[in-house]
């Protein structure tokens, strides 16, 4: 199966709108995905309506008091998640003492058999660039990059380029897809930020485009995933054209 980190480096492009309903995606095609809230700020487990103490969370993983699959709570959708905390953001905080932070997540998920078995891995990121962000980057076998349609977020993009080339001296390139999102068909600013994204990353370029839609923001407000709130919208759409882009360019193994 496929191990996927949902990254980039700029905030509020919203990693973690697509983290949920791609899980909500492969849930309702059976393959039944283990997600894993890698962000301090925890935005996935309050959207899905999950209060854990710190114990009860992926920070026990990684001050090595416990196993992922201890953590594993499922959601009411059936979708198995380990939620996050504000105390994660001490392991950031840590990389002069515990350097092996960064190997911690590819390890575990190996040691536990998660990696390379039929359930597929999601990994909602932080986005600032500490032992939390690289460890995700180090266990993923495929990087999705949310972009926003606007021009700020297009140059984060162009600064993550930069920082995952870096992680080559490491590791060999790890394969990445670019996936625009809020995206207004028609409108200049989205028009130019889809023309740059092709020309510069035209191959690793989603053909998939998530559309700007308040229905995506009210169901993320009533915790529950597109499929759950409005199954026949055009956001549940895109997002079943997302995972079957996915799987059918062999990016994701089901």
């Amino acid at each position: 199966m496929t191990t996927i980190a949902v990254f980039n480096q700029k905030g509020g492009v919203g990693k973690t709108t697509v983290t949920a309903n791609l899980a909500a995606a492969l849930a309702r095609h059976g393959a039944a995905p283990l997600v894993i809230d890698l962000d301090p700020q925890a935005h996935l487990t309050a959207m899905w309506r999950v209060t854990p103490k710190p114990g009860d969370t992926i920070l026990r993983f990684y001050q090595g008091t416990s196993g992922i699959s201890d953590l594993v709570q499922q959601t009411r959708h059936g979708i198995d998640f380990v939620p996050s905390h504000l105390e994660l953001s001490k392991v950031d905080t840590q990389v002069v003492r515990h350097r092996d932070h960064v190997w911690r997540l590819k390890l575990g998920l190996t040691a536990e058999m998660l990696a390379g078995t039929d359930v597929p891995i999601l990994l909602d990121c932080s986005p600032m660039l500490g032992p939390l962000a690289f460890s995700a980057l180090f266990a993923a076998d495929l990087v999705l990059v949310p972009v926003a349609a606007d021009f700020l977020a297009l140059n984060g993009a162009v600064l993550l380029d930069r920082t995952l080339a870096g992680l080559a001296k490491f590791q060999p390139r790890i394969p990445r897809r670019y996936l625009l999102n809020r995206y207004v068909p028609g409108q200049v600013t989205s028009e130019k930020v889809l023309g740059q994204l092709s020309q510069r990353w035209g191959s690793e370029l989603m053909r998939t485009r998530i559309r700007e839609q308040e229905v995506l923001g009210a169901a993320a407000g009533t915790g529950e995933d597109i499929f759950a709130f409005a199954p026949e919208s055009g956001a549940a759409h895109d997002f079943s054209f997302l995972l079957d882009e996915l799987v059918e360019s062999g990016l994701l193994r089901l």
